[in-house]
């Protein structure tokens, strides 16, 4: 058979633990049979980041923005235990905030719905997609431990040299912790115009929410560029594709999100996003089961799966014990660069083949051959378990 040819290269970044065993697995089984696959390699694997000082994080980034799409494998983010496990020259910061604060995008995230397995939450009928702004607060913080009887405070110096400030906190008896975030006007606008524009190409209501009754500056200036972007650019065009904007605080969209009945976008600012997004995805049955994609407001797009390294099934493939690992999230996380990739570059054959490839990963878990989270909650009958590579042979034999 003749493989698919490629035009432009994917950026490629590598990871960690079973997720790149199952990054391995796929290509050998799903991609390189297949396509004359053209890629960019990095490897961001924790080894050689801490080998690279972390540079390689910094030039995959620059990699996508010259060739468009990069695909991401799981990486691991070291706390202390994992600086120790390593031999790590420091606590290296989250590759995917350092990607994201390069490209500056919105990662949409949504469930990945199949036959047999029945959301948690008994009213959704219908995938939530989950719209994560991707720069700034909690991930680029600043943050200092207080030792007892200081004072913290909070100071902007001005262009013209003028300082603002503003009390955080006397710590009289005892220590404590605080910690400095920010965001700018500009990113937070790229963050909105993502949302109306995504929302109007798939003719969704959008939903959005922060907690401006309590962070009445800060959250506030979320709610006040939503509110004026859409009534300046937006509004016609959603009343024209019959959806709507609508904005809530946090805790009552909580409530909302649980009656609902689902096919709507909901934008969370950034720590929000990464929680929700795992709240979403386990609902809907596994966190394995979900698409991520960053789009950034210049076009550039890099795919990955929403999920993290998998570390305990990783030390039980070292142990030589056998393991079945969902490695559904990694391969939509393919398709989809691929079928980005092949859309840019005009490849109706490759653009295919990714559709294949999804329509023959989920035809596998609909005939009942699934790993043993999906096991777990499907309620199809004469349902099989496989293992992490059988699960990849049963998709391979369908594609062929």
């Amino acid at each position: 058979m003749q493989k698919i040819t490629m035009k432009t290269p994917l950026v490629e970044m590598d990871g960690d633990e079973m997720t790149r065993i199952l990054w391995q697995g796929i290509k050998e089984k799903l991609l390189l049979p297949f396509i004359d696959l053209r890629c960019e390699y990095y490897d961001l694997g924790l080894p050689h980041r801490d080998e690279t000082d972390d540079r390689v994080t910094v030039e995959a980034a620059n990699a996508i923005k010259k060739y468009g799409v990069g695909v991401k494998c799981a990486t691991i983010t070291p706390n202390a235990q994992r600086v120790e496990e390593y031999g790590l020259k420091q606590m290296w910061k989250s590759p995917n905030g350092t990607i994201r604060a390069i490209l500056d995008g919105t990662v949409f995230r949504a469930p990945i719905v199949v036959k047999g397995i029945r959301p948690s939450v008994s009213t959704w009928k219908k995938p939530i997609t989950i719209a994560r702004h991707a720069y700034g607060d909690i991930y680029k913080n600043s943050e200092l431990y207080v030792p007892a009887g200081a004072t913290a405070d909070l100071a902007v110096t001005r262009a013209d040299g003028s300082v603002e400030t503003k009390r955080i906190h006397t710590f009289e008896t005892g220590g404590g912790v605080i910690m400095g975030m920010h965001n700018t006007d500009a990113s937070i606008e790229s963050f909105a115009r993502a949302c109306f524009q995504y929302a109007l190409s798939v003719k969704q209501d959008l939903w959005f929410s922060t907690k401006d009754t309590i962070s009445k500056i800060y959250d506030h200036r979320f709610k006040d560029i939503f509110a004026e972007l859409y009534e300046r650019e937006y509004r016609a065009a959603f009343e024209q594709a019959g959806i709507t904007f609508f904005y809530t605080l946090i805790d009552d969209a909580v409530a909302r999100v649980i009656r609902s009945e689902g096919g709507f976008i909901w934008a969370c600012k950034n720590y929000d996003g990464d929680v929700m997004s795992d709240m979403v995805a386990t609902a809907f049955g596994s966190l394995a089961m979900m698409t991520s994609v960053l789009v950034s407001p210049d076009g550039l797009y890099e795919y990955e799966a929403a999920h993290g390294t998998v570390t305990r099934h990783y030390y039980k493939h070292l142990n030589g014990e056998p393991t079945s690992t969902n490695s559904v999230a990694t391969i939509f996380a393919w398709s989809g660069a691929l079928r980005k990739r092949a859309q840019l570059d005009a490849l109706p054959d490759l653009e295919a083949f990714a559709d294949r490839l999804e329509k023959a990963t989920l035809d596998t878990i609909e005939a009942g051959v699934m790993t043993g989270d999906l096991y777990l909650l499907s309620d199809l009958p004469n349902k099989q378990k496989v293992s992490t590579l059988g699960f990849l042979d049963a998709v391979a034999s369908r594609l062929a």
